[in-house]
């Protein structure tokens, strides 16, 4: 049996807008079917735009959803012009001489010269550096009519909230629950009783884009991104650089994750989230992170919460590394009074990130101490870090001085 076109299978919110728009803003939940809707709209307009750009959150996501996954580009292509994929030039080349580079969102630098009339984007939302977005809106100049596609789930990051405020953006909703006779039933059981009756469910389910959680310790225009001051070497000017740690009770597969986050002080005095490597595990695999963290950073020591394992903790980190400086901590107070002095410097823009961290930031802005739920591990890591520098610096400048 001949299949039909996508143009008869599409729903009415996987159908391109009408009008003179710059960018179809595809804000849709887990399983919604957007790398399809990408990658049909790429089809339908490679013989009017001739040199595209694709972009995927990592290297992996271009080559493995974008153009070879079951609904990419390779999947999905036309008899009538076909498409050929060129792994080691990174790009995509159809029967007509259309042509389309691949990049990784985590390279931005790459996305600073090339130019295209037309692209498509995925997952944006999930992008570690915002500057690849700029770096890429810069080369969309070609031709009469450039347009752009963005597939993502949301977030209420920055550039997910000027899209939707700028005048040239259509942007589309739709739901996990629109795509349900086509999802497997494990994955749709799986992501719903996950997420259903949820705030998170409402972003991953239902694709709001949420507001800032009332009551919550962290807002979204807290965070601030940028690099630390960099010695004469090149390398970066720390003063001391902390891994954190919050293991988790148990590893099985529904266990929490271990909170591993990577925090520096910065010879200017300001805090630096370095790198966030929460995962779940066993003992020995978060202590074999934490250690290739701290080898990685230079760091000057672990610093780990034993209320749940006690000095079982420390001997994990021993027996995969024993010189490990290591200084267990132990929650004496509740989560409330540990993290406010630190929300409070990123209120004060004292604390900045390396890059965005997605999942650790989602984990601080959804955290509420009276309707969280679950355990926010990787929030606990970053506040145990911050928690450890913050002494020293206020011994030495009093930097910090009045947050207590």
């Amino acid at each position: 049996m001949k299949a039909q076109p996508w143009r008869y299978l599409r729903r009415k919110s996987q159908t391109p807008p009408d009008g003179d728009w710059t960018t179809w803003l595809l804000l849709a939940g887990r399983g919604f079917g957007k790398t399809r809707c990408g990658a049909e709209w790429v089809h339908d307009n490679v013989e009017q735009y001739e040199r595209w750009t694709l972009i995927g959150r990592t290297a992996s996501d271009v080559r493995d959803t974008m153009v070879e996954g079951e609904s990419g580009l390779i999947a999905t292509q036309r008899k009538d012009n076909p498409c050929r994929y060129m792994p080691t030039k990174r790009k995509v080349v159809w029967q007509n001489g259309s042509h389309a580079l691949l990049f990784s969102a985590d390279e931005p630098d790459q996305l600073r010269g090339p130019q295209s009339e037309a692209s498509w984007l995925d997952e944006l939302a999930a992008w570690k550096h915002p500057e690849a977005y700029d770096y890429h809106i810069m080369g969309l100049r070609l031709g009469l009519k450039p347009r752009q596609v963005i597939t993502t789930t949301p977030r209420p990051t920055r550039i997910i909230r000027e899209l939707m405020k700028d005048h040239t953006t259509v942007v589309t909703r739709g739901s996990t629950y629109e795509n349900r006779d086509n999802l497997p039933d494990a994955f749709f059981e799986l992501i719903t009783r996950r997420y259903e009756g949820t705030r998170m469910g409402r972003q991953e389910l239902y694709a709001e884009v949420l507001e800032d959680l009332p009551g919550a310790l962290w807002q979204n225009e807290y965070f601030h991104y940028g690099e630390p001051p960099k010695a004469s070497n090149g390398q970066y000017d720390l003063i001391r650089v902390v891994v954190a740690v919050d293991p988790a009770l148990s590893s099985e597969e529904d266990s929490d994750e271990n909170g591993i986050v990577v925090v520096g002080l910065g010879a200017n005095g300001l805090v630096y989230v370095l790198d966030d490597l929460s995962a779940q595990g066993s003992p020995d695999q978060w202590a074999r992170r934490a250690v290739y963290a701290y080898a990685e950073w230079q760091a000057d020591r672990i610093v780990a919460e034993s209320n749940q394992g006690g000095d079982m903790v420390e001997a994990v980190i021993r027996n995969v590394a024993p010189d490990v400086p290591v200084k267990l901590v132990n929650a004496s107070r509740g989560k409330r009074t540990r993290a406010e002095p630190i929300s409070a410097l990123y209120e004060q823009g004292r604390v900045y990130h390396l890059h965005a961290f997605p999942d650790l930031e989602e984990q601080m802005v959804t955290y509420s101490p009276d309707s969280y739920e679950g355990s926010p591990d990787r929030m606990d890591a970053l506040v145990w870090g911050i928690t450890e520098l913050k002494p020293d610096r206020q011994e030495s400048t009093g930097a910090f001085a009045g947050i207590a």
